[in-house]
Parts: structure tokens; C-alpha cells; sequence
């Protein structure tokens, strides 16, 4: 069976180096405490509504981080006697926790928005809060670039989750100055407030979106059903197996499982069943790399009530 992945790789050389999506959780956390101490001034100088809510939402963007970091450097640590299965889910409950994170800091900008709307607040310094704003969609520009980079190849949930949020702080930043520039240079009353409002939408929205795998992958569930066929498709080409049946999947982190039991001649010795779940083995992880996979073998036409087949 293939092994989990370990916490730290070595390069041709030697050298031990971090995975991508550990790496990736240390850009975030890094890009976000810049941020925090650049919108921190710009909303001091400012009083924009618009630049409070992205302040809180960068400031929960770091505790997420921080969260991610961690779930991933959990997730990437080998199988112990107590977590037989390996630490995987961890990276789904980090992302299930930057969900609740992310909820919160709506709900927040929200009512912060709705009451300097009524008050009639309007922000001041905009130049600064533009400028500010301006760095900050640079940087978190960057920042998703590199995380779909690791994402396409590690798969982790948790960096997607992480990436799902600070793409939302692109349209959160471009909000931001769109809002400044309306009441500053146009006179738009309420513009910054309304801003506000909008953001915390579409943060909650993002957060709806972004719960959907997390709850999937804490929940077991089966691969998507063409996942499934492609699978039992490559183990059905081996010419001494006579039917599949029970196939159970799921996906925990950036690992994948396995079980599922064969038909085989009754008449076969328990070396030659071994011998061919070997070879189905073999080429199933040629075709789904990094998979883990139980088999267990039947004899012909033995099947448990209710049971799903592949024949």
C-alpha cells in the first residue's frame, strides 16, 4: 500500500525541505500579517466602514491561516498507532473552522456597515485607504497565484479553502477602493457603508460554498460516480477476476481509500489469490497514484444482502 505522505521531503541532495501546502500555509499567514499592520493605519486614518471590514476580515484571515498551517503540517504527518488511517481529516476540519472564521467576520462587517450607514459616517483620508487597498490586492494577487499552484499539486482542501477566502479579499480590496473613490471624489453618500454591506455577502456566500467539501470529506463520501467506474474499470481488466463488489471510497486530506471485494475461481489456492490481488493492485495504483487499497477476495457468486456489483 502506498504510505502517507511524511511532514518533510528531501531534495536530490539531501536537503530536507517543507511540503508545498506547508509552505503555502507559511505564505499566508506571512502575507496577512503585512496586511493587518497595513490596513490597521489605513483604517485609523480613514474611518471607512469598508476598511474596518477588510481589516477584521484580514485579521480572521490570519487566525485561519495559522489554523491551515497547522492542519496541513498535521494532515502531512505519517500514520501512528492511535490515527491508523493517518491524519488527513485534519486539513478538512482546519477548512471547516475557516468556514465558522469567515461567517463571523461577515456577520460583523455587516452590522458595521448598517450602523455608520445610518449615522451617516464617511470616511476620511481616502488617498491613503486607495493606496493601502492598492498594495493589498497586489500582494493577495500573488498570494492565490501561488496557492493554485500547490493545490494543483497536492490537492489539500485546506489550502483551497485558505485560497477560496483571500480570493474573495481580491473583490474585497477592489470594493474597498471602488467605495473610497466614490464618496471621496464623487460625493456618493452611504458608497463606503453599502461596500461594506456587499463584502459581507459575499463573504458569507464564499463561506457557503467553501463548507460543501469540508463537510464531505469529514463525512466519508464516496467518490463522484465517474471516479468510481474509471476505478473499477482498471481492476476489472485483470483476466482472473470475475466481478467486484462493495466498493466503499473516501477522500481524507490529500490521501484517497480504497476497499472492495473480488470474485475469484473457488477452486483458486490462497497463494494464486494473492498473487492476483497483487497485480490488480499494481495496476490500479499505476492508474490512481497515492491511492490506499484493501481487497478482499470472494469466492464466485458470494455476495452480502444489498451489496452494490460490478460485474
Amino acid at each position: 500500500m502506498a504510505g502517507p505522505k511524511a511532514c518533510c521531503i528531501h531534495d536530490g541532495r539531501g536537503v530536507m525541505t517543507l511540503p508545498l501546502n506547508v509552505r503555502a500555509g507559511i505564505a499566508s499567514a506571512s502575507v496577512a500579517l503585512i496586511l493587518i499592520a497595513l490596513k490597521g493605519y489605513a483604517s485609523w486614518e480613514t474611518g471607512s466602514a469598508a476598511m474596518l471590514g477588510s481589516l477584521a476580515d484580514t485579521t480572521l484571515d490570519l487566525i485561519a491561516s495559522l489554523v491551515t498551517l497547522y492542519g496541513v503540517r498535521l494532515a502531512a504527518t505519517p500514520a501512528d498507532q492511535q490515527h491508523r488511517f493517518g491524519h488527513g481529516k485534519a486539513e478538512a476540519i482546519a477548512a471547516f473552522f475557516q468556514v465558522v472564521l469567515i461567517s463571523l467576520s461577515a456577520f460583523w462587517i455587516a452590522v458595521s456597515a448598517v450602523q455608520r450607514l445610518l449615522a451617516g459616517d464617511r470616511p476620511e483620508a481616502a488617498e491613503t485607504g486607495i493606496a493601502v487597498s492598492a498594495i493589498a490586492l497586489v500582494l493577495t494577487l500573488a498570494l492565490v497565484t501561488y496557492q493554485r499552484r500547490v493545490i494543483a499539486r497536492t490537492g489539500s482542501i485546506a489550502i483551497s479553502t485558505d485560497r477560496m477566502h483571500y480570493q474573495s479579499d481580491l473583490l474585497l480590496n477592489a470594493a474597498v477602493i471602488g467605495a473610497l473613490a466614490m464618496d471621496h471624489y464623487a460625493g456618493i453618500g452611504g458608497a463606503d457603508a453599502v461596500a461594506g454591506m456587499a463584502i459581507a455577502l459575499w463573504l458569507l456566500h464564499g463561506a457557503y460554498r467553501a463548507s460543501h467539501e469540508a463537510i464531505d470529506q469529514l463525512m466519508d463520501k464516496e467518490w463522484p460516480e465517474e471516479r468510481r467506474r474509471a476505478f473499477v474499470e482498471v481492476a476489472n481488466r485483470h483476466p482472473e477476476l470475475r466481478g467486484i463488489h462493495d466498493l466503499r471510497t473516501r477522500t481524507a486530506g490529500n490521501r484517497d481509500f480504497v476497499q472492495f471485494h473480488v470474485w475469484v475461481d473457488p477452486e483458486m489456492t490462497v497463494g494464486d489469490a494473492h498473487r492476483v490481488m497483487d497485480e490488480v493492485e499494481d495496476k490500479l495504483r499505476a492508474a490512481f497514484p497515492g491511492v490506499e487499497i484493501l481487497i478482499h477476495p470472494d469466492p464466485t457468486g458470494h455476495i452480502d444482502h444489498g451489496e452494490e456489483t460490478f460485474p
